[in-house]
């Protein structure tokens, strides 16, 4: 039996591959491209398929031809491309997800990881958690707020195992550019790369920020959790919430030659400012024994470490 992973090329898609195959799980993934830079070392362990979550037909294929047990839903238009092609979006993230629930129920698959994003709260709030109301902007949060209702709505129905995570902005080697949130990690992977990086917003900005590592043990934990013991389908992971500041301090630590300025752009620090800036992860402690384990030390060090350790694969 094997395990699916959508949006599988992607940065959380082939971190979360590297770690299935260290379980000795077998990996397909879906996607629209067939190429990461990531996937190098990995590319003849998996199976790679390349499919749109917008087609019914595709998803059912992929599901149904590979003995798929576990889906790991991560693929989605993210946030900028979302608003600059709206029915797209809503074709993907949330019709995809609707095509991922129903394979799920056709197929008989055990369970469903899907991830959310804190993208999908309103404007002006401070922390959240899982009973914050969602009101989001964007239609990429949009998106994500359907998906929850409609996984919780197949957990009732057809008693889907579903499970979903609400994670803060992703960073880590091979994120790369793209949004609002990618200072986080340009600033980090730039100056290890012995490269300038000029930052994007104010030094007292605040985002919630998860590591990739932990991301990946975040869903996988998920995952393996006992069912008796969820009391829900949704939880919100914290990460940690540093200033930029405070990410530059921990770099130059680290690196005391990086060649790091800050040349803040006023519309993305006021789209950062704009989301919750810190988030709860008590009941996710409670019910699965989950914990964030990489904070702004541990994160900045480790990242940097990669980086280092690998520079061909992030140049």
């Amino acid at each position: 039996m094997a395990k699916l992973i959508t949006g599988g090329m992607g940065f959380i898609g082939v971190y979360l591959a590297h770690a299935l195959l260290k379980k000795g799980e077998e990996v397909v993934l879906f996607d629209v491209v067939t190429k990461s830079p990531l996937i190098h070392n990995i590319k003849d362990k998996v199976k790679i398929v390349q499919g749109d979550l917008a087609s019914w037909a595709e998803v059912m294929e992929v599901v149904g031809r590979n003995k798929v047990d576990g889906i790991y839903h991560t693929g989605a238009l993210l946030s900028a491309s979302a608003e600059e092609k709206p029915i797209t979006a809503y074709n993907v993230n949330a019709g995809g997800t609707f095509n991922i629930l129903e394979a799920a129920r056709l197929f008989n698959v055990k369970r469903v990881i899907f991830t959310s994003t804190i993208a999908s709260y309103g404007l002006g709030l401070h922390t959240v958690d899982e009973d914050t109301i969602q009101m989001p902007i964007s239609m990429y949060g949009v998106t994500k707020v359907f998906s929850e209702r409609l996984g919780e709505y197949y957990n009732r129905k057809f008693g889907i195992d579903f499970r979903a995570v609400r994670l803060p902005s992703i960073i880590g080697p091979g994120r790369g550019a793209g949004g609002a949130s990618a200072y986080s990690t340009l600033m980090i992977s730039e100056p290890a790369l012995k490269r300038p990086y000029a930052v994007t917003v104010e030094e007292d900005v605040i985002m919630p920020l998860l590591y990739i590592k932990d991301c990946v043990d975040c869903l996988i934990g998920l995952y393996e959790a006992d069912n008796a013991k969820l009391k829900r389908r949704v939880y919100a992971i914290a990460g940690f919430s540093p200033t930029a500041k405070e990410i530059y301090d921990e770099i130059k630590r680290i690196l005391p030659n990086a060649d790091i300025k800050f040349k803040p752009d006023r519309e993305l620090t006021e789209i950062v400012r704009s989301w919750p800036k810190y988030l709860r992860e008590t009941k996710a402690a409670e019910e699965w024994g989950w914990k964030t384990k990489h904070f702004l030390k541990e994160t900045v060090g480790d990242f940097i470490k990669e980086i280092q350790t690998h520079p061909e694969i992030y140049r």
